[in-house]
């Protein structure tokens, strides 16, 4: 049974850094997809950032040149770099997996949250 569990979030000023880090435990494959979502109080969930294990990325606009996402070369952990923190990325920010399979739909995994609070 696959289970991602992460650690890093916390509270920060704006202008701040936080590093998120999400490990897949029990997998016995390479997970095709990482990364986090986040969903701010009354708000949807939305992407901020995925990234392949062929090393395909995807940023949400709102975060492009001030968050990293990156990942062990073969392994399943992914972190994910943020700098220079907004308000506005106040949210809980859920570590995400996507297995691919050769018929079917994609398993997808979620972890746990984590909250990530910015503020003065």
């Amino acid at each position: 049974q696959v289970q991602l569990e992460e650690s890093g979030g916390g509270f920060v000023q704006p202008g701040g850094s936080l590093r998120l880090s999400c490990t897949a435990a029990g997998a016995s494959f390479v997970i095709n997809k990482l990364g986090w979502h986040r969903q701010a109080a009354g708000k949807q969930r939305e992407l901020v950032a995925t990234m392949t294990a062929g090393g395909g990325i995807r940023y949400a606009d709102s975060v492009k040149g001030r968050f990293i996402i990156s990942r062990d070369s073969g392994k399943n952990t992914a972190y994910l770099q943020m700098d220079n923190l907004k308000p506005e990325d106040t949210a809980v920010y859920y570590c995400f997996g996507e297995k691919l399979q050769l018929a079917g739909t994609p398993i997808h995994y979620w972890g746990q949250g984590t909250q990530v609070t910015v503020s003065s």
